[in-house]
């Protein structure tokens, strides 16, 4: 008899976890002609209805109890592996999410994934149609040669609707063919066009291809200045698991970056990879992920959901761009998929490439610390400079009032489009300005579901909460006092920097880049290939410009506020400015020509700017890394956040102080020790800071209040905040409490 019957009638016993908010699988009576296994998806009665599951083990020796409810039918979908299962296991554990909400994360495009129908395709049979009109002769010319078609090229080729081919088929003088489906990505070729690589490069690409082939873990950080070459590296590395059969994954922190990485990506290995992000279909995911289960698909290119795919053999994961803070998911699962795809990595024994000109502190400090493979692109490829930085500071050269652009900086930017040159904008603020209020009575305009501005977007003649989405016409009067011509734009946005930028310069051709247009990740990439071929004169945008993108003929970037980032209270501000600011400056001269940045400051002597302007990433590095260890930070320590929010925001604020105190109430405990309430904290104690009411105190109006976790390494955190819940009051009255393990959002 096999493990797991139930002895009396032959029936399996299986737990299947459902991909809902529970944390147990439930158990089910499987009829024994279904022969699951776990990893198979099935179909099961939950509740009063019917949802998927997939089985997560059959168990040996179960006695059989009659209440249990029994399996309707196994799903046609590939079973998801034991390493799988494993990861999703342990992402719940460590981010305390429900286990079946992670297995949502690896399942939800398996919906869809119902196994692929023919397509119908169309050619010409000689036969000629009872009506010939010139668009009909333009169909049939299209289909000559005896080649099969499908309607919508068809179509296109012919400047004709679908009905036209229709007719002609019921005429008789197209037929339709059944073909298979269309591959969800081409095969690759890893000899396609094999590059020639520097030096550098080559023994950085020899180490990755090594570890590709061993078959085992080992995490690398390829750290290398902007331009100098990384996706050459790691490309080679791809090509390794390609020849060995293998499967690759490559990350990227944001969709509109994939639009130039997939040219590059052709050109080396002869067609595109598989792309997977919220743009594509759900039905084109439905059959990524069935193909990445059965091996059909070898490289997948994608955001952070794509982590979660069914690989059969993934030998290499790259995530470019580490550093970048999309990286990190806040709703629903919270996780990091940079961190997450290190341990994805260790449970599939595959290689993974941490690739960034500005690297975390986190993975900067893995990988002095000797955890990390460490390899290093010291310049750029080609020998080309890196760009000349310089400062304008602001309260020595700054603009007229009313202006944002210093004269110095204008003075460039036309001296650049003169000479056929691209320059480049970046400031760090979408919409037109940041506040609307009266000249009047003072009255500002703010969400009425959120603490905050609205900021108003001209573009689009609207006042905006880039919170919640909240949207208002902009007013001709005041609301309050009913003035009118009183309402004033406060601060700069790329729209008004657009309008600043289109005065002093009035003959060029001028691009605002910004996530806030509509069109979407098309328009994006589109113009994001536009600017690469040189068609704007000057391109304004916000942190979308900063991400990875070449721009061969841009000389020439102005940070318009290098400042804007560095006054909050985020213990990452100055990392992540100083990252910001490195890569955007880097956009400038990655072609044939030399590059130049200015960057507009108030405080140039800020150790942030002086290190960015030295060029001396060592040194902010070294005191970043020092500063962290000192304070317990991140790596050197860990933290952990409870948002408490509500309707009522005494009530947030009950439950969030009725958390802190049930945190002094805890027992003593073998795997960690909390520092008393108020007091401060010993060696090897938890501290408990808050609660506290956010930076943004109402988001999408709910009220918010903020505990934070410190602890040190060796303390237990995912335990503590386990019994910290459990013994806190259960939550009423519309409260809810999130935790976020690893936090990057102080807000």
């Amino acid at each position: 008899m096999k493990a797991g019957q139930d002895e009396s009638n032959g029936a399996q016993i299986v737990d299947v976890l459902a991909p809902v908010a529970v944390d147990t699988p439930y158990s089910y009576i499987a009829p024994p002609a279904l022969g699951l296994q776990p990893g198979d998806s099935v179909k099961i009665p939950l509740g009063t209805r019917e949802a998927y599951g997939v089985v997560w083990s059959v168990e040996e020796k179960r006695a059989a109890r009659s209440n249990l409810k029994t399996v309707i039918a196994r799903l046609d979908r590939p079973p998801l592996s034991q390493k799988l299962r494993d990861f999703i296991d342990w992402l719940a554990r460590y981010t305390l999410t429900p286990r079946g909400m992670a297995l949502r994360l690896a399942t939800r495009a398996a919906e869809e994934a119902a196994p692929d129908t023919p397509r119908t395709l169309y050619r010409a049979t000689g036969t000629k149609p009872g009506r010939l009109t010139p668009t009909r002769a333009r169909v049939l010319e299209a289909a000559e040669g005896g080649m099969a078609f499908s309607k919508k090229a068809l179509a296109e080729a012919a400047a004709c609707s679908p009905g036209v081919i229709d007719a002609l088929a019921d005429d008789g003088a197209l037929e339709a063919v059944a073909a298979a489906p269309e591959p969800v990505a081409r095969a690759l070729d890893p000899d396609f066009a094999a590059p020639v690589l520097e030096p550098a490069q080559q023994d950085a690409a020899n180490a990755l291809t090594e570890a590709v082939r061993a078959r085992a873990f080992k995490p690398f950080l390829l750290e290398g200045v902007t331009g100098s070459g990384k996706t050459e590296v790691y490309f080679e590395a791809i090509a390794a698991a390609l020849k060995d059969s293998g499967q690759a994954l490559v990350m990227m922190p944001e969709i509109a970056l994939t639009a130039q990485f997939l040219e590059r990506f052709a050109a080396r290995f002869g067609e595109k990879p598989a792309e997977w992000h919220s743009g594509v279909s759900e039905r084109k995911r439905a059959r990524i992920w069935r193909a990445a289960a059965t091996g059909e698909l070898s490289v997948v290119a994608g955001a952070r959901s794509a982590l979660f795919l069914p690989f059969r053999d993934l030998r290499l994961i790259v995530v470019d761009e580490e550093h970048e803070g999309a990286y990190k998911q806040d709703d629903g699962a919270s996780y990091h998929a940079r961190d997450m795809a290190v341990v994805r990595a260790r449970f599939e024994n595959a290689a993974i490439v941490l690739a960034s000109a500005t690297p975390s502190i986190e993975t900067r400090v893995n990988a002095e610390g000797g955890r990390y493979g460490y390899l290093r692109l010291d310049s750029r490829a080609g020998s080309r400079p890196m760009p000349l930085l310089e400062p304008i500071d602001m309260r020595v050269e700054g603009p007229e009032r009313g202006r944002w652009i210093a004269p110095r900086l204008a003075l460039a930017i036309g001296e650049t489009i003169a000479r056929g040159e691209q320059a480049l904008l970046y400031l760090n603020r979408r919409g037109y300005a940041p506040l609307t209020l009266c000249r009047d009575c003072g009255h500002r305009f703010r969400c009425e579901n959120c603490d905050a501005w609205l900021v108003e977007h001209r573009f689009r003649r609207a006042l905006v909460c880039h919170h919640c989405g909240h949207t208002e016409r902009r007013p001709d009067k005041c609301p309050e006092c009913g003035a009118e011509d009183s309402l004033a734009a406060c601060g700069p946005g790329v729209e008004r920097l657009a309008e600043e930028a289109a005065t002093l310069f009035p003959d060029a051709r001028i691009l605002v880049l910004s996530s806030d247009f509509p069109g979407g990740a098309e328009r994006l990439r589109r113009e994001l290939d536009e600017i690469a071929k040189g068609a704007f004169d000057i391109v304004i945008g916000t942190q979308l410009v900063a991400k990875g993108h070449n721009f061969p003929h841009l000389t020439l970037v102005g940070v318009v506020d290098a400042d804007l980032g560095l006054g909050s209270g985020d213990p990452r501000a100055a990392e992540r400015t100083f990252q910001l600011l490195n890569q955007v400056t880097g956009r400038a001269g990655r072609g044939d020509k030399p590059g130049r940045a200015l960057i507009q400051t108030f405080q140039p002597e800020h150790p942030v700017i002086a290190a960015l302007l030295s060029g001396d990433c060592e040194k902010f590095y070294a005191q970043e890394i020092a500063l962290r260890e000192r304070a317990g930070l991140p790596p050197f320590g860990r933290l952990a956040a409870l948002i408490v929010s509500g309707k009522d925001a005494a009530a947030a604020e009950a439950h969030a102080r009725a958390l802190a105190r049930a945190a002094n109430d805890l027992p003593p405990s073998p795997r960690y020790r909390v520092a008393a309430l108020g007091g401060l904290p010993e060696a090897e104690e938890i501290l408990i800071l808050g609660p506290a009411e956010a930076p943004i105190a109402l988001i999408r109006g709910r009220f918010r209040y903020r505990l934070l976790v410190k602890a040190p390494r060796s303390a237990d955190v995912q335990g503590f905040l386990r019994d910290l819940v459990a013994a806190a009051p259960k939550e009423r009255g519309g409260v809810r409490v999130q935790i976020d393990i690893d936090p990057q959002n102080f807000m």
